[in-house]
């Protein structure tokens, strides 16, 4: 009997042993589960456009502590400048079933939260997200998506302003932008409201596609526009370099809303400094898979905004930049 006693004793030490085992062993794999997180863009081009590429929001990872590959994953999709492609992408990252939700483009942000009510999702400097229905407010987003905005609608008029103070005698203004997207069609209405006290009639060039352009340039050339603005968007920003060079072509004042216009060649550019705004979206990745609600995370607006002029673009085209105008800017291309 004592031989048996000390048998099942034996026997229960041992299962117990190994179920403690076992349990350790699930939660050690429990706790080196590897968070994932999606990054949904739409570039043609990252290389060739540092503000919408995502280099500074890895770095503001890396900063963090987080090393791709080792206690981080990402999952990449671009639609390279195929807007109709976002629904799709947004769909597989949600079947992957990421962490977090990472995108700057407002059509990706409101396809992904259409898709899920519990996945995060953190916004990269898209545009208006109160005016698009992606947040409640800015101060209590409400739901799953949170991060930072690129700016207000009124950005744009902030723009047309400028415009109007360093070339005084403009008086029709070109406008391109992309009817599609939500935030481009609350941005045109600001820059409307905005025109109405310069004494600036508008010029409406709709491009939603690489095949609009060529119609929207023959317009403002038989309508004889005597300066542009654009309006910020994938459409426009994958095709700048044709815009600039429309522009410098028909020796066009233009402002534009992103600083690689102006190192591409174009005149004026007035932006949020969107490698800050990566920088800090990267914080609210941490916060996240730290347990923080989106829902609970105010939606940020830029702090740092940025006047570029390229002087060597005035000169190339005959234009003199007012020294009031010249001052404020941020950074001159000489």
């Amino acid at each position: 009997m004592k031989r048996k006693t000390m048998s099942k004793k034996i026997i229960g030490l041992a299962l117990g042993a190994l179920l403690f085992a076992l349990s350790v062993l699930a939660q050690a794999q429990q706790a080196k589960k590897v968070p994932q997180v999606g990054i949904l863009s739409s570039i043609s081009d990252p290389s060739s456009s540092p503000s919408l590429s995502v280099g500074a929001f890895r770095k503001g990872l890396r900063d963090l502590g987080y090393i791709e590959g080792k206690n981080i994953l990402i999952e990449y999709r671009n639609a390279e400048g195929k807007l109709d492609r976002l629904p799709e992408l947004a769909a597989e990252l949600v079947r992957l079933k990421v962490d977090v939700i990472v995108t700057g483009i407002t059509l990706a942000a409101q396809a992904t939260k259409r898709l899920t009510t519990t996945i995060p999702i953190v916004l990269l400097g898209s545009g208006d997200p109160v005016g698009t229905g992606l947040v409640a407010s800015l101060a209590r987003p409400g739901g799953n998506v949170t991060g930072l905005s690129g700016g207000g609608p009124e950005l744009n008029g902030k723009r047309l302003e400028l415009l109007k103070e360093a070339f005084p005698k403009v008086s029709r203004v070109a406008v391109f932008w992309n009817p599609s997207s939500p935030s481009n069609a609350i941005s045109w209405n600001e820059t409307q409201a905005a025109a109405r006290p310069l004494a600036v009639q508008l010029q409406s060039l709709e491009v939603r596609a690489a095949n609009d352009f060529g119609l929207a340039f023959g317009a403002a050339t038989r309508e004889h526009a005597d300066a542009l603005i654009v309006i910020r968007d994938n459409v426009t920003n994958n095709h700048r370099r044709q815009i600039v060079a429309f522009a410098a072509k028909n020796r066009l004042p233009a402002m534009y809303p992103m600083t690689e216009y102006a190192e591409d060649g174009g005149l004026m550019a007035y932006a949020p400094d969107f490698l800050d705004i990566q920088r800090r979206a990267a914080t609210y990745v941490d916060k996240i898979l730290k347990g923080a609600k989106p829902a609970d995370l105010p939606v940020e607006q830029p702090m740092k905004f940025e006047l570029v002029i390229n002087l060597k673009t005035a000169k190339a085209l005959g234009l003199t930049i007012p020294p009031n105008v010249l001052a404020r800017a941020d950074k001159v291309i000489r």
